[in-house]
């Protein structure tokens, strides 16, 4: 709503910045926790079908502004948003509870935490992985258009749509195969195939190609994003606190969407480099995000004396 007034570049910092971004944070958190302490045989999945909601909204979102800017204008096209976004989280917040009660005295930092080797290498293997993940979603139409894969504007736009696309069903999907599989084994794979893409996105140059390309990556970065939740809880000990465990792994995988996209605009202005070297920037911090999710994996696998197939 605050979007809808802004008149300054500071006052859009403090309302879609920093409001904005308090309240997601502030949103997120409880409720993957919350949903996690319901389940146990199926965790990774029902994890999954919440965190796909906002892979709808992804969807939905930019094409209602699009619309509805040019016939309403900026202010009330932005309130429209508002008012669809609060009357669906009112819905949530109407009946969503808690299954178990916070152990009394829980602080916001547990040194147990960090203590544990795994979720250590988990957390930071998140921070490097997030510094490349969002540069497709950032970047993927100036590239279209950049390079003349195509002049349609609107295509181009709407190649973030079908990469929210593919998004929702990598949220689903690959959280029904991890209960099976375990979510820390297809969280590496996963990653893996999504660095591999942006490696592969240097050499796209025709509509089918991003179009697919667009599918694909969309497919696999919702994968990353919902599996990080299942993982952080197999790896909390007590169900009591995996909100506090979650929100430490969050917070530090936080600094890497906060300089992966800064760093690869950079990138992208080199000269004879055009998006290149940000392209290779992304796929490189995802493989080695990957790499050292896959040592955290052997560390779980030395520590339950067992292997998951």
């Amino acid at each position: 709503m605050m979007n809808s007034i802004c008149t300054k570049y500071w006052q859009l910092i403090l309302a879609q910045g920093v409001c904005v971004g308090l309240g997601s944070g502030c949103l997120f958190v409880p409720s993957i926790a919350v949903v996690a302490t319901y389940f146990t045989t199926k965790r990774a999945f029902a994890t999954g079908i919440a965190v796909g909601g906002s892979s709808i909204g992804g969807i939905i979102f930019p094409i209602t502004f699009r619309r509805l800017q040019p016939v309403i204008g900026f202010g009330w096209a932005t309130r429209v948003i508002g008012f669809i976004t609060l009357a669906l989280l009112a819905i949530a917040i109407a009946v969503m509870r808690t299954r178990l009660p916070p152990k009394p005295g829980r602080s916001l930092f547990q040194p147990s935490a960090v203590k544990n080797k795994t979720f250590s290498l988990v957390s930071f293997g998140m921070l490097v992985g997030f510094i490349g993940l969002y540069v497709p979603m950032f970047y993927i139409q100036s590239y279209a258009l950049t390079k003349q894969i195509t002049s349609n504007t609107d295509y181009a736009f709407y190649l973030l749509s079908v990469l929210n696309a593919g998004s929702f069903f990598g949220r689903i999907l690959p959280n029904f195969l991890a209960d099976k599989t375990g979510p820390m084994n297809m969280l590496v794979l996963c990653t893996l195939a999504a660095g591999t893409l942006c490696l592969v996105w240097i050499a796209i140059t025709d509509v089918a190609g991003i179009t697919v390309f667009a599918a694909l990556y969309g497919f696999f970065a919702g994968a990353y994003v919902s599996l990080l939740p299942p993982v952080i809880v197999e790896l909390t000990p007590d169900m009591s606190v995996v909100g506090t465990w979650m929100g430490m792994s969050l917070f530090i995988g936080a600094f890497g969407l906060l300089v992966g996209n800064p760093v690869v605009g950079a990138l992208v202005n080199i000269p004879k480099r055009q998006f290149a070297a940000g392209q290779g920037f992304a796929g490189g911090t995802l493989l080695l995000g990957a790499g050292m999710m896959a040592v955290a994996l052997v560390l779980q696998m030395r520590h339950l004396k067992k292997w998951k197939v």
